[in-house]
């Protein structure tokens, strides 16, 4: 109890925000089960899987700068309102409607609208805290999603040979009643003064891409960042695809458990390391989120078909994300204008999913082709060089903000 006492002091909103994506990843079981749905029910190949994800993050790369020019200039709350609006009428319509290509193409439409209000969560997670709370506010958060997860995942993967459809309308009622409380109690989403951000003069009048001219080394870190992305990006591509060619539909239910691990771990560790590493710099916390994915990565090379071991690479690879979700927001929200928060958070989504849909067309061909050991290997090679970014910035980083 005493280590949750750090989260105390917070605008009620950020507590709002918090309840709000409980609520909503309550129902959040279908997500990690997308490359199942499309291998398992659809009977597509690796390459096709990837050659489909990667049309569908095509499609993301207009909508997701779209959302973030909108948030950045007119009204946050109203814009995840209407996202969700459209994610609930599009799972309600899954539910009630046979797994086919159309319904997985409504299933995209409604997951597109839940992922063009993700950088409006965290921009208007950022103007409601001032920069000294804002890695408590996002860690809060961030356990409040995944808190909401601990069981969902593990549901999901036993509603899945059966009863997938139940799984959708779960998160439509999930989704909706996250809405409304979001409607009856969101009220104050006035930006909090923050002067202990970067400052950029006549920011406000300025496009992001100047913005970023004037500090290159965002971009480089927008590198690192798709990057580091695309290593995460392997628990829901490479993973399953893996389970399911070495345990078959019993893989479903293995990758369930792990990823119920996975929420288990982030509620119990996000308070403690969030606790124990507060005095630790945002950008060592991105370092050490590296090193903890290249450990756990790297041991599939080795642990295939060795249940137990999954679940130990699984635990690593959790505090690994932990590490990036305290650093990452926190980094960048102090680098970057207020007024271009929005756009920034798009920009690392838009650029991700592009990077990832090619990387992962390229990986579906190299699965279909090889064997899973080989792909592993050069996923871990990946990890390597991600690491070997993340140095290379923090060396520039002490010398572009010496005050941060």
């Amino acid at each position: 109890m005493k280590i949750m006492e750090q989260y105390l002091g917070l605008k009620k909103e950020i507590y709002i925000l918090t309840f709000g994506k409980v609520v909503t990843c309550l129902g959040a079981m279908v997500w990690p089960m997308m490359t199942l749905i499309l291998s398992n029910k659809l009977k597509m190949d690796a390459s096709q899987i990837a050659s489909l994800l990667l049309i569908m993050n095509i499609v993301q790369i207009p909508c997701m700068m779209f959302a973030g020019y909108m948030a950045d200039h007119y009204n946050k709350k109203m814009m995840i309102i209407l996202c969700d609006l459209v994610s609930v009428i599009g799972y309600l319509s899954i539910a009630i409607l046979d797994i086919n290509m159309g319904t997985v193409i409504i299933f995209f439409i409604a997951g597109l609208f839940a992922m063009m209000e993700h950088p409006v969560y965290d921009a208007l997670i950022a103007d409601l805290s001032e920069s000294k709370d804002r890695e408590r506010a996002y860690s809060l958060t961030y356990l409040g999603a995944n808190l909401g997860m601990v069981l969902a995942p593990m549901l999901g993967g036993l509603l899945f040979a059966e009863h997938l459809q139940l799984s959708f309308f779960i998160d439509a009622i999930s989704t909706l009643i996250s809405t409304i409380m979001i409607i009856l109690w969101l009220k104050d989403t006035s930006v909090v003064s923050d002067d202990s951000c970067e400052k950029y003069e006549e920011a406000t009048s300025m496009s992001l891409w100047k913005v970023l001219k004037t500090r290159k080394i965002l971009l480089y870190y927008l590198c690192c960042f798709v990057v580091i992305e695309f290593i995460y990006s392997q628990y829901q591509f490479l993973l399953p695809l893996n389970l399911e060619q070495l345990h078959g539909s019993q893989g479903a239910l293995y990758f369930g458990a792990m990823t119920s691990l996975n929420a288990i771990v982030v509620v119990m560790g996000t308070p403690l390391l969030t606790s124990w590493f507060s005095r630790v710099k945002d950008i060592n916390k991105i370092e050490i989120s590296a090193i903890l994915f290249m450990i756990s990565l790297s041991m599939y090379i080795f642990i295939q078909g060795k249940v137990p071991l999954y679940f130990l690479s699984m635990f690593l690879f959790t505090c690994g994300e932990i590490f990036n979700a305290l650093g990452q927001l926190p980094y960048i929200t102090k680098r970057i204008p207020l007024s271009h928060r929005a756009r920034m958070n798009s920009l690392q989504r838009m650029l991700s999913a592009i990077f990832i849909a090619i990387m992962q067309k390229g990986w579906g061909i190299l699965i279909d082709h090889y064997t899973i050991v080989f792909i592993w290997s050069l996923v871990s090679l990946v990890t390597i060089i991600g690491l070997l970014m993340i140095v290379i910035l923090k060396k520039a980083d002490k010398h572009f903000y010496p005050s941060l």
